[in-house]
């Protein structure tokens, strides 16, 4: 007789009756009873200077005092960039290996770079989630490609699917903070208030946490909790609540040399800094802050304002977590992490932008321009990035920034809090041990006694490869456990290495085209020079041979290899149509469904598209049909006044065309056609029930139009026409709404692509 599944891993014994049986009941993994919680919060593209505590002037009480109660560890490393950094941390293994070597928004068809992590490698979620903890996740996900984060999945790579038991946050690489695309576990859900209201999404993450994080220990007070807090700061678009924004006004008129030596002053006065490092020079591109005209020192200085108001909100957002812990009584017991996923960001570029998406189409604000814009700057209305030169001050005392291996853009600040872990006499000490983002997840599996399984859900499992540095929490002087580590990203690479208490970097800056084999490598003995300003590469031949030669072998290791310097050509195959997805190029969207915007929705820039929606009304039904983008740059779709409507914002240069006969009642058929007829112009024209009912020219038809993606019946966000005031969901019955796009040529394909990699 065959067994029943039910009854194979049964212990107890079944008879003919409950007297001749034995029940036994199966107990659920307990971590014990005093098991710490673990929480770790990541930030994205903040500088190794930007926390006050590692020297700037930007105010950060609760992360500087984390610090004060805790261990500041100075010489702390990640990958160069956000994706590859948040699948070392999740796994504790290399970022090549578990296949992210960049970005999750694109494939190659290589082992190192998937999409998303490895199902060989099991994420501290899913270890600590069967090992009894509770695990939840609030923020920035970045780790499932691009075309599964619609709402038509898969979804086996969403947090959820990757060992958290709730998640609330954004899948993409960066979002709006007054207007995001947010999701809640598994599905798209609207924010629950809007920026008149107050509202931000850092402010949102921390609610939702607590109240995970209440719902499980309200009644289940004996199970501990992972919390992985990965914020969307301070990524661009650099956003804060206003009376952030007054409180940095003036701060940096003084410009980036005066303000970044200061801060370089304050890290060696703090001790965050080696005796005897330099200041590196002002990168290639950074003009001395004395020939920056005065409106484009305006510009600048406001953009870094933004910046630091963002920080300065997101630090208070920290604080609330902390405060909310120590009300649960949870806090001494609570391994806090705070860390920054890469250095600060150089897409900003040389003068900083007031529109990402304008600066992605080719259209340059001059600061002279800008600054009629100064006070939108930060506000729900902008959505900017700084320049090169507060950039490099973030990263003082480094040169180079994030996508560079450079230890500007790979050495960034670390915290590390537990009161009961940590001995109260080692409170605010700092840590100069090398340490690499691999090694946080060994660390507290060897803290929590935690053994990382061999095999997961029936899946091999690749080695953990990251070093605990457990060792150090009680011991500022315990030697390294990590003495090798090697970096890569697009090409450009380093490796940092102990040899006989000397600490070694080789490091190459590559520019994508060359030939690896030319690339000019550096050689700096890290341990005297930690700002990288004496290159011994001429001096040294020997050693620099010998380290070129041990990162070959780390590469090979670690499934660094192939080395490819692609970038936004690996977006191009997926934007031009010629991938395994939607070849047809047709979308149909019928109610019921969710009228909340997705990324993977319909791209219509650069290319001809046609819509037709069938509808039916009566005489004052109105609202949108189809809206994407915002109030900065998009395409609204509506009905008004019994009048059908295009609304074409190109950063607030508006085409607005109004049909030339009324939109009858009962059922009719609405089509809107957009044609490309030139490098960046294009018509517009609109039909009703297949009669032309007017057409205009575009003087300029945008090629990238948001990072906000399409919403269907209402205008999602911050409305992207000035016809209307509310999201405008249309009161009639709504159908059907089919968009069939035409052909993107690659050409096309690889410019849009450019400003998807940038965004990044």
């Amino acid at each position: 007789m065959t067994t029943p599944l039910t009854t194979q891993n049964f212990k107890g014994t079944v008879g003919p009756t409950l007297a001749d049986s034995e029940p036994h009941f199966e107990s659920p993994p307990h971590p014990g009873a005093d098991s710490p919680n673990v929480v770790v919060v990541l930030l994205d593209d903040t500088g190794f200077a930007q926390f006050g505590c590692f020297g700037s002037d930007i105010e950060t009480p609760n992360v500087d005092a984390l610090a004060a109660n805790g261990l500041q560890y100075t010489n702390f490393h990640v990958a160069p960039l956000c994706s590859p950094t948040r699948a070392s941390l999740l796994t504790g293994r290399s970022q090549h290996a578990v296949g992210m070597r960049g970005v999750s928004n694109w494939r190659t068809g290589f082992p190192n770079q998937l999409g998303h992590i490895s199902n060989h490698a099991a994420t501290i979620a899913e270890v600590l989630k069967s090992e009894g903890y509770g695990t939840y996740c609030v923020g920035k996900w970045h780790l499932a490609p691009t075309q599964d984060i619609s709402s038509a999945g898969p979804f086996d790579q969403w947090p959820l699917a990757r060992g958290f038991d709730r998640f609330y946050g954004f899948l993409e690489g960066e979002t709006d903070q007054f207007h995001p695309e947010l999701t809640s576990d598994n599905h798209r859900i609207e924010p629950p208030a809007t920026a008149e209201e107050g509202y931000h999404l850092s402010e949102d993450m921390i609610d939702q946490l607590l109240l995970m994080l209440s719902d499980s220990k309200g009644i289940r007070p004996d199970r501990p909790f992972f919390a992985y807090v990965p914020f969307g700061a301070t990524h661009a678009p650099h956003q804060a609540p206003q009376e952030y924004l007054n409180k940095y006004r003036g701060r940096y008129d003084e410009g980036w040399d005066v303000i970044r030596q200061r801060w370089f002053d304050r890290q060696m006065e703090l001790g965050v800094l080696a005796e005897g490092t330099q200041l590196a020079p002002r990168n290639p591109g950074v003009e001395a802050w004395e020939d920056v005209p005065e409106a484009h020192q305006k510009f600048a200085c406001r953009l870094q304002e933004a910046f630091a108001a963002f920080l300065d909100h997101t630090d208070d957002q920290i604080g609330r977590l902390v405060d909310g812990l120590r009300e649960m009584g949870e806090l001494d017991n609570t391994i806090f992490v705070v860390l920054a996923d890469n250095g600060a960001s150089q897409e900003g570029g040389p003068f900083g932008v007031m529109h990402e998406m304008k600066f992605f189409n080719g259209l340059l604000d001059a600061p002279d321009e800008s600054v009629e814009y100064l006070e939108d700057i930060g506000g729900p209305n902008s959505h900017t990035n700084y320049p090169w030169g507060w950039a490099q001050a973030g990263n003082s005392p480094f040169k180079w920034y994030k996508q560079n291996t450079h230890e500007g853009g790979v050495h960034v600040p670390m915290v590390f809090h537990w009161p009961a872990g940590v001995d109260a006499l080692q409170a605010g000490s700092k840590r100069n041990q090398f340490v690499n983002v691999s090694d946080i997840t060994p660390t507290i599996y060897e803290i929590l006694g935690v053994t990382a399984p061999e095999v997961f859900k029936g899946i091999e499992q690749m080695p953990v490869t990251g070093h605990s540095f457990a060792s150090t929490l009680a011991d500022a002087n315990a030697p390294a456990t990590n003495t090798l580590q090697y970096f890569e990203n697009g090409g450009s690479r380093a490796l940092i290495v102990e040899q006989g208490a000397v600490w070694w970097k080789a490091v190459s800056r590559h520019q994508s085209g060359v030939d690896f084999e030319d690339d000019v490598w550096e050689l700096y003995r890290l341990s005297e020079d930690m700002s990288e300003c004496n290159d011994l590469a001429a001096e040294m031949p020997e050693k620099l041979i010998e380290l070129i030669q041990l990162w070959w072998s780390e590469a090979e290791t670690n499934g660094v290899l192939p080395l490819d310097d692609r970038r936004f050509e690996l977006f191009a195959p997926r934007l031009s149509d010629e991938g395994p997805h939607r070849l047809d190029r047709k979308y149909v969207y019928r109610p019921p469904m969710s009228p909340i915007p997705a990324q993977p929705s319909p791209s219509p820039g650069g290319r001809s598209w046609d819509m037709t929606a069938t509808v039916t009304r009566v005489a004052g039904d109105q609202g949108v049909i189809w809206a994407t983008g915002s109030a900065s740059s998009g395409i609204s779709i509506f009905v008004q006044n019994d009048k059908l409507f295009i609304d074409y914002n190109s950063f607030d240069e508006r085409t607005v065309l109004e049909s030339e006969m009324a939109v009858p009642e009962g059922d009719c058929e609405l089509g809107v056609s957009l044609a490309r007829n030139g490098p960046t112009t294009g018509t517009m024209s609109m039909t009703i029930d297949g009669q032309p009912a007017g057409s205009t020219e575009l003087p300029f038809m945008m090629r990238m139009i948001s990072s906000l993606g399409a919403s269907v019946g209402m205008d999602f966000g911050s409305q992207v026409s000035l016809h209307y005031g509310d999201t405008f969901p249309f009161t009639g019955t709504l159908h059907q709404v089919e968009i069939q796009l035409g052909q993107r040529s690659r050409k096309d394909a690889e410019a849009t692509a450019k400003s998807e990699m940038s965004r990044q």
